[in-house]
């Protein structure tokens, strides 16, 4: 799955807001959101499969949290699709403007 589809669910966009804030284990999401626990568990699991978050063993759990890297994929590909609609407004305007 990519990080597009990933963020497709909305708990799992909020899941990742949970988790960019500082690093979290599933009982803690599981607490604030309205979800079972091995459903957070199964979003978590297609969001580190997407790139967007990274997990660490901290004794008996596993603490989550969002991954700089596949964040910053999805940035570098929302400032490519930006640039490009600037550049095709800008020849738009040119265009009428002729």
């Amino acid at each position: 799955m990519d990080g597009w589809s990933a963020l497709a669910d909305p708990t799992r966009r909020t899941i990742l807001e949970l988790v960019a804030v500082h690093p979290r284990h599933v009982q803690e999401l599981a607490d604030r959101l309205p979800v079972s626990r091995p459903a957070v568990s199964q979003h978590l699991k297609l969001l580190k499969e997407a790139g967007l978050v990274v997990d660490q063993a901290v004794g008996t759990r596993r603490l989550y949290r969002a991954n700089p890297a596949g964040l910053a994929a999805l940035r570098a590909q929302l400032d490519r699709f930006w640039g490009q609609t600037l550049i095709n407004l800008k020849q738009q305007a040119e265009a009428e403007d002729q």
